[in-house]
C-alpha cells in the first residue's frame, strides 16, 4: 500500500515534464560545469550566488565544489518549493544535482588550459561558458537555485525586488571572494566575466526567434499595410490611436519582422511616405506564424 502512494506521488510530481526540457537542462549544466571549472577554478576567478561561496569554500577549506554545491542548493530547495512550483521544482534539482555531477566529472577529467598570462581571455571565456549554460537552463524551466528563492522570500515578505536582491547577494560574494582568497585584479576580471554572462545569459533565453517591432504612422497607412504584406509577407496590425495635441483620430501599424528584415521594412515604409513616424523596438522570443509556426499553423523546423 505503501509503494503504490509513493508511486502515485512520483508520478504526479513528475506529470507534465518534459523530456527535451530535462535534456537541454543536463547539456546547459554539462556547459556551466566545464566553464567554472577550467576557467574559473583553474585561473583562481570569483562567482556570483551560491556558486561563488562554493568557490570560496573550495579555495578556502579545500572542499568538494560538487558536493558544496548540493550542501548549499538543496535545503534552499525544500524551504523555497511552494515559490517554485512543481515544475520549476523539479528542474531546478534536475540541474543542480547534475551541475554536481558534471563538476564532479570535469575536475577528475579536466583539461589544462593554461591562460594565466591572459586573464582577460580566461574571464571572457568564463562569462560565456557560464552565461551559455545558465541561458539554457533557464529557457528550458530551471533556476540557480539558492539564490533564485532568497530572492524571491524577500520579494514576498519584504517586497524587495528580486534583481535587487540577486545583485546585492553576487556583490556581497564577490567582495567576501576579495577579502578571502582574491587578488584586486582577478576581482576586477571577475567582474568582467559575471557581466559577459549576464549578457549571454540574456541573449540565450531570447532565443532564435528574436525580432524588431516597428510602430507606423502615416496618412498612406493602408497603402504601406498592403506593400508589407505583399512584399514582404508579414502580417500587419492596425490599432486605433489619437493625437494628445491634435485630438485627431489615427490608426497606427503594428509589424513584426526578422532582424534581416528592418532595413526593408524601413525601404517599404519610406517608398510609400518619406515623412512617415516609425518607431522600432527589439522584440524577445517571438512565436508565431512566420516566425515558430508555418502557413499550416505547424512548427519550424
Amino acid at each position: 500500500m505503501w509503494g503504490q502512494t509513493c508511486s502515485e506521488g512520483v508520478l504526479l510530481l513528475f506529470r507534465g515534464i518534459k523530456l527535451k526540457n530535462l535534456i537541454m537542462i543536463l547539456i546547459g549544466a554539462a556547459i556551466f560545469s566545464f566553464g567554472l571549472v577550467h576557467f574559473n577554478i583553474q585561473h583562481e576567478l570569483a562567482e556570483g550566488g551560491f556558486t561563488g561561496l562554493t568557490l570560496i569554500l573550495l579555495f578556502v577549506f579545500d572542499l568538494d565544489p560538487a558536493i558544496m554545491n548540493l550542501v548549499l542548493n538543496v535545503p534552499m530547495f525544500f524551504i523555497g518549493w511552494k515559490l517554485l512550483g512543481r515544475k520549476t521544482f523539479v528542474y531546478t534539482v534536475v540541474g543542480t544535482v547534475a551541475v554536481s555531477v558534471f563538476l564532479r566529472i570535469f575536475t577528475v577529467y579536466q583539461y589544462d588550459i593554461n591562460m594565466e598570462n591572459d586573464l582577460l581571455l580566461v574571464s571572457l571565456f568564463a562569462g560565456v561558458f557560464i552565461g551559455i549554460g545558465l541561458g539554457i537552463i533557464f529557457r528550458f524551466g530551471g533556476t540557480t537555485g539558492g539564490v533564485d528563492i532568497i530572492a524571491r522570500l524577500a520579494n514576498k515578505y519584504y517586497g524587495w525586488s528580486m534583481g535587487r536582491t540577486m545583485f546585492i547577494f553576487d556583490a556581497g560574494v564577490i567582495l567576501l571572494s576579495w577579502a578571502t582568497y582574491l587578488t584586486m585584479p582577478k576581482m576586477m576580471y571577475t567582474l568582467v566575466a559575471v557581466y559577459v554572462g549576464a549578457r549571454v545569459i540574456d541573449f540565450v533565453q531570447e532565443g532564435a526567434y528574436s525580432g524588431r517591432g516597428a510602430w507606423i504612422i502615416s496618412e498612406w497607412q493602408d497603402e504601406i499595410a498592403d506593400k508589407i504584406t505583399q512584399e514582404m509577407d508579414r502580417g500587419v496590425t492596425v490599432l486605433k490611436g489619437r493625437g494628445h495635441y491634435t485630438k485627431q483620430e489615427r490608426e497606427v501599424l503594428y509589424c513584426v519582422v526578422g532582424k534581416n528584415e528592418i532595413v526593408r521594412l524601413k525601404n517599404i515604409i519610406n517608398s510609400v511616405d518619406p515623412s512617415a513616424f516609425v518607431s522600432v523596438t527589439d522584440v524577445h522570443d517571438v512565436m508565431g506564424e512566420g516566425f515558430t509556426l508555418d502557413e499550416e499553423k505547424k512548427p519550424l523546423d
